[in-house]
């Protein structure tokens, strides 16, 4: 969606969804606009409810079942397992993901990693192709006058032009840019604290590819989980900014993490759009 800012100004029921790496502050900027007037839709926070709800469910039975103690109790129906997934808290959804690698280390094979994140896949391009619902829902239901899509940080690498094309038809995109200075400290953190990822098929074989042989590691199960998700996120990192800029490019507009560090209220933000807009 194109506008001027005038044309922004006077939008009466603003849409926004928030594209950017994980970690740049999309979430934060969602949590400064007013609750009751933005209704704020978790792009990731549908996905770990909506659609990957039962596996990772049927995920974390698998695991207990494994332990006699709770195996025991599941099976007569004398506990239950269930999520509790917020929007701050989408540990479950990265879990479910897991990490390639040993498997006496949680590691998972290929075939169940790629498994894994086929479902993701499917599952973000259906939590994207939600919004227009979720717009009307938002209005008609509960009243909110504007509505944020904080999308997921892998939502570039969807390779899914109809999806993006809705997304831009019904809300004004917004890339948040990465800062040399971020870009370090992201990498420096997933380093310190590495995470499951979703990774395009192309990008998951070419970089594994190029692990094993510099590693000289005999196979998947001999990889140490956290090695190979620190050593590609780097990798990782700068094969998504071209392509988020891309779309922004493409459907959207562009700010960078100083300029949405500095919103601290509703106002703020309207100006940041407005200055993206008017650089445009």
């Amino acid at each position: 969606m194109k506008m001027s800012p005038q044309q922004f100004l006077d939008w009466e029921s603003k849409r926004i969804t928030l594209l950017g790496m994980s970690g740049v502050g999309k979430t934060t900027l969602a949590d400064k606009l007013p609750k009751q007037n933005w209704f704020h839709y978790s792009g990731d926070y549908r996905i770990g409810t909506q659609y990957l709800g039962e596996a990772i469910l049927d995920n974390i039975k698998r695991r207990a079942m494994e332990v006699p103690f709770l195996r025991d109790l599941l099976r007569s129906d004398s506990i239950y397992i269930g999520n509790n997934i917020t929007v701050n808290n989408l540990a479950p959804v990265s879990t479910f993901l897991g990490k390639l690698g040993n498997p006496a280390l949680g590691g998972l094979s290929l075939a169940e990693f790629k498994r894994r994140q086929a479902l993701h896949h499917q599952a973000e391009i259906a939590a994207m192709r939600d919004v227009p619902a979720f717009i009307e829902k938002a209005s008609d239901i509960y009243g909110y006058r504007h509505f944020i899509n904080d999308a997921g940080g892998s939502v570039c690498e969807l390779d899914d032009p109809a999806t993006l094309e809705l997304l831009a038809e019904h809300t004004l995109i917004l890339y948040i840019k990465t800062t040399p200075e971020l870009e370090e400290t992201l990498i420096e953190r997933a380093s310190r604290d590495p995470k499951p990822l979703y990774y395009r098929e192309e990008f998951l074989d070419e970089q594994l590819a190029a692990f094993l042989a510099e590693k000289s590691y005999g196979g998947i199960d001999a990889i140490p989980p956290d090695e190979f998700v620190t050593w590609v996120f780097p990798r990782l990192f700068n094969s998504r900014l071209p392509r988020y800029q891309a779309i922004a490019d493409q459907f959207g507009y562009t700010v960078d993490a100083r300029e949405v560090a500095r919103v601290e209220n509703e106002a703020d933000f309207v100006r940041l759009i407005c200055q993206a807009l008017s650089r445009a």
